[in-house]
């Protein structure tokens, strides 16, 4: 038999159509393998676990085939329960597949404490930014006389003066002590060294 005769003989064409039907097969159930093994079609949505305690984010990720992580513990937030999540990964609402891992921190049991700044003689402009990076809030401004306008002279706390060096827990509001610009001079004057009249003047021989 020619190989032209071979090509349109009815065997060759069964065997094109036998492997042309077994690629198409495969092809199909590798789809639905993979489509299975992704989870394509069949997303989670991450829910929000902001406030919850560590036990409650994990009943409830339990319940939507998901997993956590605890990756860290924060500085406190008053806005927020002591060991409660303040932030997570993913976001909620992301989507996720089955299995996923949610990374989340929590806040702390309370306000750590800071060492007190020297702002003593630094300009106001110098000392706000040097408590805010420090965790500390800026309290009531006092202004005494003084020549050095803006200028720190004493820092308080709860109405005590305080030194650098102490310490006080974050979030504490510092009171500033600054210098208004203006000095304040006091004269002695002494009356008794001044005649008070001409007949109390020595008299010249």
């Amino acid at each position: 038999m020619s190989l032209r005769n071979y090509l349109i003989s009815r065997v060759f064409l069964l065997q094109v159509f036998l492997a042309a039907l077994i690629i198409a097969v495969l092809g199909y159930l590798f789809m639905h393998w993979l489509t299975f093994t992704t989870n394509h079609g069949n997303e989670i949505v991450v829910p929000n676990l902001s406030k919850l305690t560590e036990e409650q984010v994990e009943e409830k990720l339990d319940g939507l085939d998901l997993s956590y992580i605890l990756l860290d513990s924060l500085d406190y937030r008053s806005d927020y329960p002591k060991y409660s999540v303040v932030q997570q990964d993913p976001l909620p609402g992301a989507k996720v597949k089955e299995g996923r891992k949610v990374y989340i921190k929590i806040n702390s049991s309370g306000f750590s404490s800071v060492k007190i700044p020297d702002l003593i003689e630094k300009t106001y402009r110098e000392a706000v930014p040097t408590l805010k990076a420090l965790g500390l809030e800026e309290g009531t401004i006092t202004y005494i006389p003084n020549l050095g306008r803006d200028m720190v002279l004493d820092m308080r706390y709860k109405g005590r003066s305080i030194r650098p060096g102490d310490r006080v827990l974050k979030s504490s509001k510092i009171d500033l002590v600054l210098g208004d610009g203006k000095a304040s001079y006091e004269e002695d004057i002494r009356t008794d060294s001044v005649p008070e009249s001409i007949d109390e003047m020595p008299n010249e021989q």
